[in-house]
């Protein structure tokens, strides 16, 4: 079962930053050029490359577009974003324009009719980003939490039609203190669908217990930090999960 690595590019104000649990008060800078991060990873080997808009989550539509539709036009890598995309319209420009897959978050909480109406529309280029504290959904960038269990809304979209979820545990993200493969395994096993762990990862041990679950449907994991400061190697990481 293929396991892929999805090294992470968070933007804020145009440059490449990682927040600590979601904090936009806790961010360090990691560069000033979201495409020439996203060249250097291609340059890597990385097949894929995750991307997410802080600043367009926070708006509640896409900031920091310019950047990521750069990086799926110009380089040989697929593209996935999130971040403040809220309408079909934000949809659309996306995948018109070269990006792979779309992740939609606060909206499955906020407006889950739209949400199943672009997984009718779309199909698999639609991802659905859960966001969880204690097992519940966070929404707007982690500010609010809600009372949905994130197994519960995994199981409603799934049976809508999500093929792909992107499962975060804030209490991990940004910490460097491992996955939490128990909640990721589990939302794997109530929907049926294909889970990205992310949020946490920050040694190849913890990609290799990952990799463990492939047959039981987590199917890769988003690494940023742990890449930033040097604690894992990405052309490492991909020859090892290949």
């Amino acid at each position: 079962m293929a396991f892929i690595i999805y090294p992470a590019i968070d933007m804020r104000g145009g440059k490449c930053v990682r927040l600590l649990q979601g904090d936009y008060s806790k961010e360090t800078v990691y560069g000033d050029s979201p495409f020439e991060m996203a060249k250097s990873f291609a340059e890597q080997g990385a097949e894929w490359i995750h991307m997410v808009d802080l600043d367009g989550a926070k708006a509640g539509g896409p900031v920091n577009n310019s950047y990521v539709l750069q990086v799926a036009r110009e380089l040989d890598v697929k593209v996935q974003i999130g971040g403040g995309i809220r309408t079909q319209l934000d949809v659309e420009q996306y995948l018109s324009q070269g990006v792979d897959r779309v992740i939609l978050g606060s909206a499955a909480i906020n407006n889950p009719a739209f949400v199943k109406e672009m997984l009718a529309r779309y199909g698999e280029k639609i991802a659905i980003g859960l966001d969880a504290k204690d097992g519940y959904v966070a929404t707007e960038g982690w500010v609010e939490t809600s009372t949905v269990k994130a197994t519960v809304l995994g199981r409603e979209l799934a049976e809508a039609g999500a093929k792909t979820f992107i499962f975060t545990d804030i209490a991990t993200d940004g910490m460097l203190s491992g996955p939490n493969v128990e909640a990721t395994v589990e939302l794997a096993q109530a929907t049926g669908a294909s889970v990205i762990a992310s949020g946490g990862v920050s040694s190849m041990g913890d990609l290799q217990v990952l990799r463990e679950f492939a047959g039981r449907g987590v199917v890769g994991a988003i690494v940023g930090k742990a890449i930033y400061t040097n604690k894992i190697s990405l052309p490492d990481a991909l020859k090892e999960v290949k």
